[in-house]
């Protein structure tokens, strides 16, 4: 009897990790909240009328114990080291430089992760079963808050998997807490009178050092690993297999790339993650790339502060708490329904902040964004402000639920979900708001630069029906143009003068501004490059564009079928109809290293007039300079433009040269030249 008993309590114990790893690890769960508390019932049962059967690993022990009287300091039996940091992509490239200088020649490979802004944590496995779990402490000794730890339902207090169990097993991580935890632990801290925490950050710190783990398992704590500690009877070759395999054992690993050659790979996947940060449940603050193969780690060896394998990419971060007084939708150039959130003016990082978006109906819900609510919005770097999370402790009960239009705003029309997406848009092909957004983006500096076709502008022409298709602005003449507001005689010759310039800018700038779904700056150059011209990209299979690097099948379908479109097609041959071309042209006129910039450090800052941002620092490391996003003594110059913020007043204080926009082109010898990349008055 008994050992029937037995058998069915493993297997409950077997299930529910099977489950957990489902659930918290996976993401796909198999079954329902209620089959999952049926489970763990019939297991609390069982150990309790049999607790000679109770185990310290059992899902029932995660809170065991009672209040401890403090915590005792231990070793770490392999140091804890620090990461070097850096919020410069160019101090990343004379990192990449360096490693292969100390490798004598040979070729690095890069794994790069999100930078988890949570608690650093060890966790011991001897034989399988969670034994100890240490903060970073002063990195050669750290508290042990094992106690807490065994809250964590994302750490296992057994290893699963197919393999052998190691015999000593040390996984190091992050515990963090989410934006939508934390709101709701802010709200109960508010109702009990308690005081409320800042940060995800402040508030994981908080609840590893409570002294009862019975509190410490009501915030629902969650932990990433990323890295190696004391290994035994483990022989893995590379940080990405030690990844694959920590997580065959039932623990969650940090999202992370795949292995690059390349640095110009890694600072791409950077790129793109970072961007993508703001749609996340939880704080990260960088990248951290690293190397992938443990025996170059091992030829690299670490200063005594940190390994010389890796090193962090980070970004400035500013958060401001606001409110939302106003919820409205935008139509965007692909019929997307945006809903962007007006807020109470607030001052972050030097700019003022009142209208913010919030992407779609799914992460208005997520993050239960309602009218009137107090949200904490957040500015990272260069990237646009976007909510971080609700103050939920702060509703007063007068706040609105914001429903989404069942219909086009604008047009009335009908809309429908992408199928197995998350955007909402409206059908009608026709919809004047899709075709303003598109014409605005086919005249912006980055696609077709037409100077002085602004928004007012295209607003009048679409409203007035001179514009009622993309290409209609090739037909435009300036007599039609001086009856409409703020255009004479000379503004209107002028915009025709500029619309027709627009028609040298090339393959790339076309495609770039055609609002084809899935095709950016970066990939309209790509096809440009690999075809040459517009016909050979139009006859081109899903499989050949597929095969370009760098496209992938989701571009490649998006492509294809905008050529094979009718709408597509005609587009291309009113293009051609009025003379645009649509090929790669002669190309860019190349740029010579100035003494000036080489090895020199410069920090752009503000709006300037002729270029964007990443233009000047594009063009800067062309001429032999170094960027970066801080100001230091280490700069050399500060570019700024209109409204340059902080970063100016602390070159000033520092003595750093700040050079304005006109001294900055004289010295890279650009007065009175175009633009870089730039034919016929346009900008690549």
């Amino acid at each position: 009897m008994t050992e029937s008993i037995q058998d069915r309590i493993e297997e409950l114990r077997r299930l529910i990790e099977v489950h957990n790893q489902r659930y918290y690890i996976e993401a796909a769960p198999e079954i329902s909240d209620l089959e999952f508390d049926r489970l763990m019932l019939e297991l609390r049962e069982l150990e309790r009328r049999h607790p000679e059967l109770v185990s310290p690993s059992s899902p029932t022990q995660r809170v065991g114990g009672g209040p401890i009287d403090g915590f005792r300091s231990v070793p770490h039996p392999v140091p804890m080291l620090s990461i070097e940091n850096t919020y410069s992509e160019g101090e990343v490239r004379e990192f990449d430089g360096r490693i292969r200088r100390l490798l004598e020649g040979e070729t690095p490979r890069y794994i790069v992760e999100q930078k988890i802004d949570g608690v650093s944590a060890s966790l011991r496995y001897d034989h399988g079963l969670f034994s100890l779990g240490l903060t970073r402490g002063d990195g050669v000794r750290g508290d042990d808050i094992t106690h807490n730890l065994r809250t964590v339902r994302d750490i296992p207090l057994r290893l699963g998997g197919p393999g052998p169990v190691p015999p000593v097993l040390e996984v190091r991580g992050e515990v963090y807490m989410t934006h939508s935890e934390l709101s709701r632990l802010n709200r109960l801290q508010a109702e009990a009178g308690e005081r409320v925490f800042a940060n995800c950050r402040n508030a994981t710190a908080g609840s590893l050092k409570l002294l009862d783990p019975r509190q410490s398992s009501r915030r629902n704590l969650r932990f990433f690993a990323h890295s190696e500690g004391c290994l035994e009877g483990l022989e893995p070759s590379s940080h990405a297999a030690f990844l694959d395999m920590v997580r065959g054992c039932g623990i969650p690993v940090v999202p992370h790339s795949r292995v690059y050659d390349s640095i110009d790979g890694v600072l791409a996947w950077c790129a793109n993650a970072l961007e993508e940060r703001e749609g996340l449940d939880y704080e990260t603050d960088g990248m951290v790339i690293k190397i992938d193969s443990f025996a170059q780690r091992e030829r690299l060896g670490a200063t005594s502060r940190s390994p010389r394998w890796l090193i962090a990419l980070k970004v400035e971060l500013w958060q401001a708490e606001t409110r939302v007084l106003d919820i409205r939708v935008q139509v965007g150039k692909t019929g997307t329904l945006t809903p962007v959130a007006e807020l109470q003016t607030v001052e972050i990082a030097g700019t003022r902040v009142s209208r913010v978006s919030l992407h779609n109906a799914d992460e208005i819900a997520r993050k239960d964004v309602r009218i009137g609510d107090h949200v904490v919005v957040e500015k990272a770097g260069k990237i646009i402000p976007h909510v971080v999370r609700v103050e939920l402790e702060k509703r007063t009960g007068a706040e609105r639920p914001y429903l989404f239009p069942s219909a086009c705003p604008v047009c009335q029309g009908e809309v429908g979900r992408d199928e197995g997406g998350v955007y909402i848009r409206c059908l009608n092909p026709s919809c004047p708001a899709q075709l303003k957004e598109r014409v605005r983006f086919l005249a912006s500096r980055k696609a077709l630069d037409i100077e002085g076709l602004g928004p007012a502008l295209i607003d009048q022409l679409v409203d007035q029906g001179l514009v009622s298709a993309l290409t209609d602005i090739y037909s435009l003449e300036a007599r039609q143009l001086e009856g409409l507001d703020r255009m004479g005689e000379k503004s209107a010759q002028n915009l025709i003068e500029a619309i027709g310039k627009s028609k040298g800018r090339g393959l790339a700038r076309v495609l770039g501004g055609l609002g084809i779904r899935h095709i950016g700056e970066g990939n309209a150059r790509l096809l440009a490059n690999e075809f040459g011209e517009i016909r050979g990209l139009m006859e081109a299979t899903e499989e050949r564009l597929a095969a370009i690097p760098g496209i992938g099948p989701v571009v490649a379908e998006s492509v294809y079928r905008f050529f094979r479109s009718r709408a597509g097609v005609e587009i291309v041959r009113e293009l051609e109809r009025h003379g645009v071309d649509l090929t790669t042209g002669s190309g860019a006129a190349r740029l010579e290293e100035h003494e000036e910039f080489r090895d020199r450090t410069f920090v752009v800052t503000g709006t300037l007039s002729r270029y964007s941002r990443s233009e000047t620092e594009t063009l800067i490391r062309k001429l032999g300079g170094k960027t970066t996003s801080a100001v230091s003594r280490k700069t050399d110059f500060v570019v700024a433009g209109r409204d340059p913020g902080s970063k100016l007043e602390k070159a000033r204080a520092l003595g750093v040269r700040v050079l304005d926009e006109e001294e900055f082109e004289r010295m890279a010898g650009l007065s009175g030249a175009p633009a870089p990349g730039e034919a016929a008055g346009g900008r690549d």
